[in-house]
């Protein structure tokens, strides 16, 4: 069974994590979020659960304002050529959620360590973040340096990288 918001929130209890959460409806896009989150203070993101052309996992995160170029991004990030979004079945195998529930938290449940999380340097410019604790009913902000040491904690040393605006210079193989 994957972990629930309430094993989510242990663990970061048990870290020492500061966290605070906000129920709403559900919501499945950026647009819903900017519509229905009210006055929740930090930065809101977007989460995109890819994998590469060798069935490598990648979960990117950025503000949700974030302009990133899919085509380019695996350059970037070094990954064996162009991305693709990850099915639905290998999200919750993964990641133990659903689409429109995708977020850095999910990493708890990948205990095997498949995921590689790359979070955007200008996502990581905000103090205080905003992410679904594994449901899209709810809203957890966390500090920016929380987040890294829960991601340290579960095994994912987060890569912290520009992956927003514009792109470095395509390769002659690509």
């Amino acid at each position: 069974m994957p972990a629930s918001p309430q094993d989510l929130f242990a663990a970061l209890d048990r870290l020492g994590i500061s966290h605070a959460t906000v129920t709403h409806p559900p919501l499945f896009t950026v647009a819903e979020s900017r519509d229905l989150r009210g006055k929740i203070p930090g930065g809101h993101t977007k989460n995109l659960f890819l994998r590469d052309k060798k069935a490598a996992v990648y979960l990117v995160v950025a503000s949700e304002d974030a302009v990133i170029d899919l085509k380019g991004l695996h350059r970037r990030l070094g990954a064996s050529g162009r991305f693709s979004f990850g099915s639905a079945d290998l999200m919750m195998e993964l990641l133990g959620v659903r689409p429109g529930s995708v977020t850095p938290f999910g990493v708890i449940n990948d205990t095997e360590h498949r995921v590689t999380v790359v979070l955007d340097a200008a996502m990581m410019e905000h103090a205080v973040l905003n992410y679904h604790p594994l449901d899209n009913t709810m809203t957890t902000s966390i500090g920016r340096d929380d987040l890294v040491r829960f991601l340290e904690a579960t095994g994912h040393p987060p890569r912290i990288e520009a992956v927003s605006g514009s792109e470095p210079s395509p390769h002659p193989d690509d």
